[in-house]
């Protein structure tokens, strides 16, 4: 589901990018035996650079 915000807070740009997180800044569960870890997906104001929203991009590898 994208998020509703078309426009940056920050600065009002409505130009928004997204970026993918390098793999060696991934997020791991906790508790797992062998962690797995998931890119971040960032959307991001092309004018001022203002992180709007930020998710895993496989959030099935955080359940139970």
């Amino acid at each position: 589901m994208e998020n509703p915000i078309e426009q940056c807070p920050k600065c009002g740009c409505s130009e928004i990018g997204k970026g993918r997180q390098a793999p060696q800044a991934g997020v791991f569960p906790l508790g797992k035996i062998i962690p797995i870890s998931s890119v971040i997906i960032h959307r991001i104001c092309t004018n001022c650079g203002y992180v709007i929203e930020s998710y895993v991009e496989n959030p099935s590898k955080f359940k139970g």
